[in-house]
């Protein structure tokens, strides 16, 4: 039981169809440091967990998207927005509004 409790726990995978407060919770999984900030660091492990091809590739899209203000983080609810019209129209995840 000892080796079992240097693991982390599963992140928890997004179901296929979910709303944008499902997808926010998702994400927030992903804030390491809890600065309440996603670093592209953080997105592209996001990606990874949905086993995405070329999710580094695919994060700095993102980034360069959604980080309007060019602090290299998604840390604001306008950026939060951007990121899920990004993550609905080009990553084709299905995420509705209520």
């Amino acid at each position: 039981m000892a080796i079992m409790s240097c693991f982390e726990l599963p992140v928890q995978q997004p179901d296929r169809d979910m709303s944008v407060q499902e997808f926010k919770v998702w994400i927030k999984q992903f804030d390491m440091d809890h600065d309440k900030r996603i670093s592209p660091e953080e997105l592209t492990e996001a990606l990874e967990s949905l086993h995405m091809w070329f999710s580094s590739w695919k994060a700095r899209g993102v980034m360069e998207d959604a980080d309007t203000d060019h602090t290299g983080f998604i840390d604001n609810k306008k950026e939060v927005e951007k990121l899920v019209k990004y993550a609905q129209q080009r990553l084709h995840m299905k995420i509705h509004q209520s």
